[in-house]
């Protein structure tokens, strides 16, 4: 019998190597046959075939009229028994072309661009785009209960609304550190004793509001001498956010990192975690930090909602009040022990629900049931 066969759908390669390659391994262990389809020449573990499409992530783009028509012909020639899909554009284009097969068709929304506080402009276009290609989901997966309450209260017809807790962290690897291991990290990796560090990993973007942290460091400065700003990332904004930093005169303490490959050497260094994002889906970058045990101060939005539990593992605030974040930096830096405790209780948050052996539990049982599905067609078939 013809091996079976799951399509890997995204707007662009390293998304599934940077959140989907337990869920590939799986279906590998299970027998299938792994297909790989988004832009970009990366070579994936866990994969038969990988297919370049030319998918952007603008929707306006005339190369994704290009990118339907090949996924098209690429979905229409190999039949696969499942599509599993991913991205705004990923997500578009695979059901559009997934219509006229019997497929079972697997939609992950990583945070609708319409939710409480978006701007009318992202209800307008992006609403009415996932309400109706619903339509074309078997199983559509949320993964922070504000989008899981908007997918269900507005009437989706996907032929199932599920929700899951993210991608998942892997737990054994992101972990605290004794403080003896980390005073050493600290030396090895230029940072002095008494540095109080706080750390946030994002593309330097609109979204990721990096701004704020500078703005809000060189209120800092004054009091707490010995705050030091990392921030790990690139993109469209990092040299605004330079110029930034130099015109408030803390350019000796905002460190720019870069693009890091591995973070996990920072957020054992670090006391804090920062994270200054308008809108989030379900941030791993967050999860990674708490399964480290820092306390965390962020944005308040939907995805931090999710994670962060005021006065339990950290705190959400209001973008507006930067005086906020000052009281609550200066806090954290003058009481050891309650940052201990803040990490501690988000690293059982993180044990509890969100590590990627409970995350692979939650995704597998979705696919089994179609699985299970697929098996009782062929006895009918038979």
């Amino acid at each position: 019998m013809p091996m079976k066969k799951i399509l890997f759908c995204a707007t662009v390669d390293f998304h599934f190597e940077k959140f989907h390659l337990p869920v590939m391994k799986w279906f590998k262990e299970q027998g299938w046959s792994v297909h790989v389809a988004a832009h970009g020449n990366l070579e994936l573990p866990y994969t038969d075939k990988k297919f370049n499409l030319p998918i952007q992530r603008s929707p306006i783009s005339k190369l994704n009229l290009l990118a339907y028509r090949e996924l098209k012909a690429l979905i229409d020639e190999n039949q696969y028994q499942i599509i599993d899909c991913h991205t705004p554009m990923g997500g578009v284009l695979a059901r559009l072309a997934a219509k006229s097969q019997r497929t079972k068709v697997i939609y992950t929304a990583h945070g609708f661009h319409f939710y409480k506080g978006a701007p009318r402009l992202n209800w307008l276009l992006y609403y009415p785009i996932e309400k109706l290609l619903a339509k074309n989901t078997d199983s559509l997966i949320t993964i922070n209960k504000e989008d899981y309450q908007t997918a269900t209260s507005n009437r989706f017809r996907a032929a199932a609304i599920h929700h899951v807790h993210g991608v998942g962290v892997d737990t054994t690897r992101f972990r605290p550190i004794p403080d003896a291991v980390k005073q050493e990290l600290r030396k090895k990796l230029g940072y002095v004793e008494n540095e109080f560090l706080l750390f946030y990993a994002a593309e330097f973007n609109k979204n990721k509001n990096q701004q704020l942290l500078i703005n809000i460091l060189a209120d800092l400065t004054k009091e707490l001498p010995q705050v030091k700003l990392l921030l790990a990332g690139e993109g469209p904004l990092l040299e605004e956010c330079r110029k930034l930093a130099k015109d408030k005169k803390v350019e000796d303490k905002v460190e720019f990192l870069g693009y890091q490959k591995d973070i996990l050497p920072f957020l054992n260094v670090s006391d804090l975690a920062v994270a200054s994002s308008l809108r989030e889906g379900l941030p791993v970058n967050i999860l990674e930090a708490m399964a480290c045990g820092l306390p965390v101060l962020a944005n308040k939005n939907r995805g931090h909602h999710d994670l962060i539990q005021n006065n339990k593992t950290g705190w959400m605030v209001e973008t507006q009040h930067a005086a906020e974040y000052v009281r609550k930096i200066r806090l954290l830096a003058s009481n050891p022990e309650l940052r201990k405790r803040l990490g501690a209780n988000g690293r059982s948050v993180v044990l509890e629900k969100f590590s990627i052996t409970k995350v692979l539990a939650e995704k597998t049982a979705i696919c089994k049931e179609y699985m299970n599905e697929l098996e009782e067609e062929k006895w009918e078939i038979h």
